[in-house]
């Protein structure tokens, strides 16, 4: 098994932050810290340059990262290799989603694979879009799922569900049900957003871009890296709107808390897509979960 000081070390390589990858390996910031000094001191060299807030890579820090990627790629053969000396069902199989699909999507069909294929060891990496575009490439993931316009030529990309982004605000239950509101009445409330990256934030961009309208034209209150944080943000402040996927606000709508409004002239269609390397054959893994995934988005995932 790897050290696992290499899989600390790739996450601060990846997010260039101490505190996302502590949230990724579900530890504290200070062992991050912690296990990042052992191999400086292993190795003799600093991996990190540290100014202020900001993380940045030495040159022996990149050296490092491609060869740690190398080895985790290595385990990764040496076991799928192993578990198929003896079940061709088990092995590792390593997926990647972006935010909703993470959130919203995935999680509901999981427990059903994994009781089908209970010798599967699954592990899940949420991010945006580019960065799970970014893990396929490194070889990080085996499947990742996206959402989004951008495409990246190097990556094969495959439907799964359609989806919609809708305009949302907390609800007044004392007053009547939001009518359609004009575009440009929607764009005089303060916006909160998703960051740079997301496929949620590039759908806005296209659909407003239609228009001739540019996000720097926008009144953008936040940035946010994910949609529960814009729920919780909009609960907060009745005078602002978000865009978020429909399927984000089952239970706020259900209960209440939020509401959706009709705007004029804007459509936010998109589409969820599973996506790999371009000519890479799928691992036993998971063509078994596409297959999995595939058939029960037809039965209303």
């Amino acid at each position: 098994m790897p050290d696992f000081r290499l899989r600390v070390f790739q996450a601060v390589a990846r997010h260039l932050s101490f505190t996302k990858a502590a949230q990724e390996l579900f530890i504290t910031q200070p062992a991050v810290t912690k296990h990042i000094r052992e191999l400086e001191t292993s190795y003799g060299q600093r991996l990190f340059e540290r100014r202020g807030n900001r993380v940045s890579l030495t040159i022996a820090g990149t050296l490092l990262l491609t060869h740690a990627d190398e080895v985790e790629l290595l385990h990764e053969r040496l076991q799928n290799q192993l578990h198929a000396l003896h079940d061709e069902a088990a092995g590792r199989l390593r997926l990647g989603a972006s935010t909703t699909l993470a959130q919203y999507v995935l999680p509901p069909i999981l427990p059903g694979f994994q009781a089908q294929y209970p010798r599967v060891e699954l592990t899940l990496l949420n991010g945006n879009s580019e960065q799970i575009a970014e893990a396929l490439l490194r070889g990080q993931i085996d499947l990742g799922f996206v959402e989004g316009q951008v495409k990246n030529r190097d990556l094969h990309y495959e439907l799964l569900l359609d989806d919609e982004l809708v305009a949302v605000r907390c609800a007044d239950p004392g007053k009547k049900p939001p009518e359609n509101m004009t575009l440009a009445d929607a764009l005089r409330h303060p916006l909160v957003l998703r960051e740079r990256g997301s496929g949620t934030l590039e759908v806005l961009e296209y659909a407003l871009r239609a228009h001739k309208i540019k996000l720097s034209d926008l009144n953008v209150a936040l940035y946010l890296d994910n949609t529960e944080g814009i729920k919780s943000y909009l609960e907060a402040a009745p005078h602002c709107l978000g865009f978020v996927s429909r399927r984000a606000l089952m239970k706020e709508e259900a209960a209440g808390w939020l509401e959706i409004v009709p705007v004029q002239e804007l459509r936010l269609s998109r589409r969820f897509e599973v996506v790999w390397v371009q000519g890479q054959p799928l691992s036993a893994q998971a063509q078994r979960f596409l297959t999995y995934t595939h058939r029960h988005s037809k039965t209303g995932l």
